[in-house]
Parts: C-alpha cells; structure tokens; sequence
C-alpha cells in the first residue's frame, strides 16, 4: 500500500540561490515554502561575497527577510577569488550566529570563470590556492566545487563534456588535501558518480532534483529548463537515480536553486518585438525549485522506486557530511498525500500591478509550472 504520510528529519538544502534585493524579497519566504529547515547560500551575487565581513552583512539582510514564524537557518559561503587569505579562511571558521551559536559560514565556493552566472570572476588555477586550502582543511571549511571547466574549441569541450572534462581537478585536490572536506556540486553524470565514489570520505557531491528528471532533450529550445550543468544523457540520468536509490552516505540535496526574471530566461518573449535585443540575448543559466522543493524531491524518488531514500536524500546525508545537528524530538517535516499544483509564476508584490515589462522583470517561473505534485508540506 502506498504511503499516505512520510515525517522527516528536517530537510537541508546545501546548494542555493537567493539572489539580492528586489528580487531576495520573493526569493528568502520560499525556503521555508518549499520544505528548508538549512540553507547553504551561495555567493555568486553582484558583487560576489567575497569576505567574511560581507557575508554576515548579507546573512543578516536575508534572515530579515524570513517570515517571523520560520525555522529557516541560512549558513554562508566565500566566493574563492585571489583576495581570499588563510587568515580570512579562520575569521570564517570563527563566526557563529548570535541567537544559535551554530556555524554561520560553512565553506568556500569555488567557480571557473565564466562557466556559469556571475562567474566572471572565477578562478583559472587551483594550484595558487594551496595555502588558502590547507587552512580550510585546518579549519574544518568545505570546498565546494561548480565542477566544469570552459568551453574551449582546441580541447573539444563544450556543455555537453565540460564536467567530464573537470573531474581530473577533484582527483588532484583531493589527492594533495586528503583532509579537506569537497563537495562536486550539481553532478549531472555518471563519471561524476563514479568519480566521487572513487574519492574518500571528506569527498560528497550534491544532486539537483531537476538532474534526477532533464536530459538533454528537455532543455534544448527549452529555456525554462536550463540550468549549468546542463542536464546530459539517460544513462547519466540513471547513474543520478542509482545512487540515490542506493543510500550511499556521500551524496544529497544541492538544489542549485536559481531564480531568474522572466525576461532573462525568455529574452526574445519579453523584448516585445525589440528584434535586436531577442538576437543578442542569451538565456540565463537556472532552475527554480525552492517553493516546491520537498514535495518535488518526494515525487521524483516516488517515481523511480526511492521514496525509501528520501530522508537521506534531503537531510541525514547532508547533515552527516556538513556535521549539522539532527532534528531533535518531534521536529520534523511532515508531508501528506495531496494534490497540489505548481503556481505558473511567483511575481514580486511590489510589480504586480506594473505594465507588462515590469512584470516580466519581477516574475519567476518555476521548474514544473502548471503541473501536479502529489505531495504537500502540513508541518
């Protein structure tokens, strides 16, 4: 017989975007919408949160920004640049939020330039890194990995091969930093899988749920569905499922989140006629799961046979890796067998009532829009 209810220990989502005001104000109430007890922020911001003194300065405006009954708990990210010193890894290590005294900056975000969005500020070597690293691993900070290098037409590399092409980097660093906890974040094929399986215990990796559903079919002209990585074949799908399904300790939720305005996923929709403006524009990189998180994860395990993995997928994996408390007593995220269906679009208050153009500015729709979700958060 089917489950009618499943209870959980509260959900973490180590991968997601939030954005900066206007937009933050829609974005932060979603978390706690979508099923987040833990949110692991990234720092890909204009400009990127690249010191500690930034990034409680951001943390701050975001928890402002959370709904008085939440029980939302947001942990912040470095932006790996050069101006990132070893001292500035322990000012990091030091900081913990003044109501809770839980960790309050969890690791250091690594992108290659230009792979993705705002990553123009990217790294091109590892290796100048080494001391920043070794206090990382002195300090208990994880390295989180975007893993794909630029597309580049001498080596043969495009989206399609780029992470297979970055896996040789976490084989290095991890080999000359064995300590040091890394997460491969956003895998999307099964050499990352098997890649990260190879790797020892300080190595995880992070899953999206729209990795567990996209092939490649499903964003190419699509762009509500692309995302960076883009998502690849059936059998890198599969190799997604399998461990999940698998239970392995070392793999969980990253949503990898990320919210765009309308007119920059559909530029030529939202030009109005501006031909010009259509041609030029490229669609932003990014899936918007977080309002519908939860009940999203649980209808996709469902449907390959790994609603068992649930609870591991989206809290006690994480939360072992990231050395996060369990939810203690009755807290729990409680979901009930229920038919919803996901909103066409979330709209900022404020631009609600604007001319069309504004509208498209403020408004972001979400992976799955119009369809239906048999699960809903109660609790």
């Amino acid at each position: 017989m089917a489950a009618t209810e499943i209870q959980l220990d509260l959900p973490v989502d180590m991968h997601v975007h939030v954005r900066q005001p206007p937009m933050s104000s829609l974005i932060v109430p979603h978390l706690a919408l979508g099923g987040i007890q833990t949110a692991y922020i990234m720092p890909n911001t204009i400009p990127p949160i690249s010191n500690v003194s930034q990034c409680v300065e951001y943390l701050d405006q975001l928890e402002s920004l959370l709904p008085p009954s939440s029980d939302v708990e947001l942990i912040g990210t470095l932006y790996l640049s050069p101006t990132l010193t070893p001292a500035e890894v322990q000012r990091a290590a030091a900081v913990r939020h003044p109501k809770t005294g839980r960790l309050r900056i969890g690791g250091v975000k690594s992108y290659p330039r230009g792979v993705t969005t705002n990553s123009d500020g990217g790294i091109e070597s590892y290796d100048v890194y080494d001391e920043v690293f070794a206090e990382m691993e002195r300090q208990g900070l994880v390295l989180n990995l975007h893993g794909e290098v630029p597309s580049d037409e001498e080596k043969n590399i495009t989206v399609l091969n780029a992470e297979a092409s970055f896996l040789q980097h976490l084989h290095k660093l991890h080999a000359k930093f064995p300590k040091l906890r890394i997460v491969l974040e956003h895998a999307t094929t099964a050499a990352a899988v098997e890649a990260v399986k190879q790797c020892g215990d300080t190595v995880g990796c992070s899953i999206t749920p729209h990795h567990l559903q996209l092939i490649v079919d499903d964003w190419a002209g699509k762009p509500v569905n692309f995302c960076k990585p883009v998502a690849k074949t059936w059998d890198d799908r599969k190799a997604l499922r399998d461990v999940i399904r698998s239970g392995h300790p070392r793999f969980f939720l990253g949503s990898d989140s990320a919210p765009h305005p309308f007119a920059s996923k559909m530029p030529s929709a939202a030009s109005h006629g501006d031909v010009q403006t259509a041609a030029s524009c490229g669609c932003a990189a990014g899936v918007y799961t977080s309002p519908i998180l939860i009940p999203l994860c649980a209808t996709l395990l469902e449907s390959f046979g790994a609603l068992d993995r649930l609870e591991a997928y989206v809290s006690t994996n994480a939360r072992s890796f990231y050395r996060l408390p369990v939810s203690q007593g009755s807290a729990k995220r409680i979901l009930r067998r229920e038919q919803t269906t996901v909103p066409s679009s979330f709209t900022l208050d404020a631009h609600k009532d604007k001319d069309d153009w504004a509208r498209d500015k403020a408004q972001v729709v979400p992976f799955w829009a119009g369809k239906e979700l048999p699960w809903k958060i109660i609790s």
